[in-house]
């Protein structure tokens, strides 16, 4: 078991003083198994009134709601995880998945239908065929190995790049350009994955990881595909591995564009700016 304390600041400047919309904040790590949350914290200036609910993915969001107007807003979450994923391949798939191709089970299907469905527009061409350097059709493979074997091909082909914008780029942006986001890899992964029959979702969460070229210290983006007798297993394109226990999950989706760590509105002048600062520190 390895501890986490994680700090995710906030901090919004407004060109003047501003009336603040609800904030929907998607800060509170998912916890299962694999992760228990020690103690959570989180608090905003100005002071707020916050309401938690689950919302249709299990992922535990809050609402702030905000009564004074000002010029600025800060909010931060401080929280303390128990990480237990130590060894990211202990994990066994039901026979009939082992090997890739195969097809879920009717009952798993139904369940799994939204997941399988590709997001935005259907699968072009350019995707199809950049999906056959890594697998073609008639061949069989151990799934997991297939999977890994997309994450690091991903990984050698596209170039991290940092983005500010919101959203996501299409695959066939991302791949035309040869660079993008860790959301980016992310939906790519996706994509293809899905294109394969295979139920795939979008993870928001955060990496514990030195400053590098990939991670400077922000928010992280990774895939999970549900494997029968394993569950949904994260794959981090990125970095072109399997999610272990560097990675800390906070919400999930169907759509990348879903779970924003912080999304609100405010009334007032359009002016404003925005900083955002994350610390993932490994606690003996």
């Amino acid at each position: 078991m390895q501890r986490y304390e994680i700090l995710h600041r906030t901090y919004y400047n407004y060109a003047s003083s501003v009336q603040l919309g609800p904030h929907t904040l998607l800060l509170r790590p998912r916890e299962d198994h694999d992760l228990r949350i020690e103690s959570a914290l989180l608090t905003t200036m100005p002071t707020s009134h916050v309401r938690w609910h689950r919302d249709v993915e299990d992922n535990s969001v809050a609402i702030a709601t905000f009564e004074d107007a000002t010029a600025s807003l800060l909010i931060e979450s401080r929280v303390v995880v128990h990480q237990y994923n130590q060894v990211p391949l202990d994990f066994v798939v039901e026979e009939y998945a082992t090997d890739y191709p195969f097809a879920y089970l009717p009952e798993d299907a139904t369940v799994l239908a939204p997941y399988m469905k590709a997001a935005g527009a259907a699968v072009g061409a350019q995707l199809a065929e950049w999906a056959l350097k890594v697998w073609e059709p008639g061949h069989r493979i151990q799934t997991a190995a297939l999977l890994q074997r997309l994450a690091s091909h991903i990984e050698r082909t596209v170039s991290y790049q940092r983005r500010e914008e919101p959203g996501v780029q299409a695959p066939e942006v991302t791949l035309s350009h040869a660079k993008g986001s860790c959301r980016d890899s992310a939906f790519l992964f996706m994509q293809v994955a899905r294109s394969w029959g295979l139920a795939a979702r979008f993870v928001s969460g955060y990496l514990s990881s030195a400053p590098s070229p990939t991670h400077f210290g922000a928010t992280h983006a990774w895939a999970e595909v549900f494997l029968p007798g394993a569950g949904w297993k994260g794959f981090d394109p990125t970095l072109g591995a399997i999610v272990g226990p560097d990675h800390i999950a906070i919400a999930v989706s169907r759509s990348p564009e879903s779970v924003p760590p912080v999304a609100g509105s405010f009334t007032g002048p359009a002016e404003s700016s925005f900083q955002v600062g994350v610390w993932v520190t490994p606690l003996s």
